[in-house]
């Protein structure tokens, strides 16, 4: 299980993503991340609850008009930073969450690294990022 919020606002998110993930904490205790668009795209991930996550959100002084967040019980990959959702492309231009199982990921991965792209996490969802990345690459539909 996990929980997922997405804001878009004439004002900061940070706030509107953080009591979003407050009150899915229920749906993930391993940890929680937030990806925020503002002059590019800036990530923060944390193990543990929502409380770390805020308290490192506010020491970066995270701002921005568009975002997601995430709060995550682990199906694949240890409950770790770096397992953490959200999880962003080799260019750190595209960011994703996810909320279910990627049956043929470990296929997906193996195809991906043989393109050059680099896995950071264990976890099944990164593959989406490098493969949006890929077909965006390559001007494919991702419809496909």
């Amino acid at each position: 299980m996990c929980g997922i919020v997405g804001a878009v606002a004439r004002r900061n998110v940070v706030p509107l993503l953080l009591e979003g993930l407050k009150r899915l904490e229920y749906r993930g205790y391993d940890s929680a991340g937030l990806a925020i668009i503002s002059n590019g795209l800036h990530c923060v991930r944390s193990i543990g609850r929502v409380a770390q996550l805020e308290a490192q959100a506010h020491a970066e002084q995270l701002s921005g008009e568009l975002g997601i967040a995430h709060t995550r019980w682990a199906t694949h990959g240890a409950p770790t930073e770096i397992n953490a959702h959200p999880h962003t492309d080799d260019t750190g231009n595209i960011a994703v969450v996810h909320n279910g199982i990627i049956e043929n990921y470990e296929a997906l991965r193996r195809q991906l690294q043989q393109q050059g792209y680099v896995f950071e996490s264990e976890t099944d969802t990164e593959v989406i990022a490098h493969l949006v990345h890929s077909c965006y690459a390559r001007h494919q539909d991702l419809a496909r």
